[in-house]
């Protein structure tokens, strides 16, 4: 029996939760499973991720097979590099120091992230504020004296 780890949808409709799971590749998407491993909010601000690790690194250990959204889902976790670490042979010491180091990048790179957000959203204000002065106002425009229709008897240079 070849196993994956995958999604499994739950929630309701137009609002995607899945579970992480891992299960035989022939059962169906929302079909039998073996075990619950994690789970993802994709509607979240920001997503959530959560994985139970002892048993990612357990059956990935054992020989089971991410499909590629669940292995960018374990790398967006730090998961993967773990596993990677693990399956080259380097001891839990120098593990645990890369991912620390891996974890401080990561708010780094949250913080950078959310100042670029703030920097383009406060940029689009201020070009819809002077894209709003710079125009004329067409709400009241100088009226103009209408002509006579033709065919009229309108006093001519009255």
């Amino acid at each position: 029996m070849a196993v994956r780890i995958r999604l499994r949808r739950i929630g309701k409709k137009k609002m995607p939760m899945y579970q992480i799971v891992a299960a035989d590749s022939r059962a169906a998407r929302n079909g039998k499973f073996l075990e619950v491993i994690g789970r993802y909010e994709p509607l979240q601000n920001p997503i959530l991720i959560t994985t139970r690790e002892e048993r990612v690194l357990h059956w990935l250990r054992n020989g089971a097979l991410p499909t590629d959204t669940v292995r960018s889902l374990l790398q967006r976790n730090g998961l993967w590099i773990k596993w990677t670490m693990t399956k080259q042979g380097i001891e839990p010491a120098k593990i645990a120091l890369e991912m620390e180091k891996w974890q401080m990048a990561q708010v780094e790179r949250r913080r950078r992230d959310e100042e670029r957000r703030v920097r383009r959203h406060a940029s689009r204000r201020k070009s819809k504020k002077t894209d709003a002065e710079t125009t004329p106002a067409a709400a009241s425009p100088t009226p103009t004296p209408a002509a006579p229709a033709p065919g009229t008897d309108a006093p001519a240079g009255a």
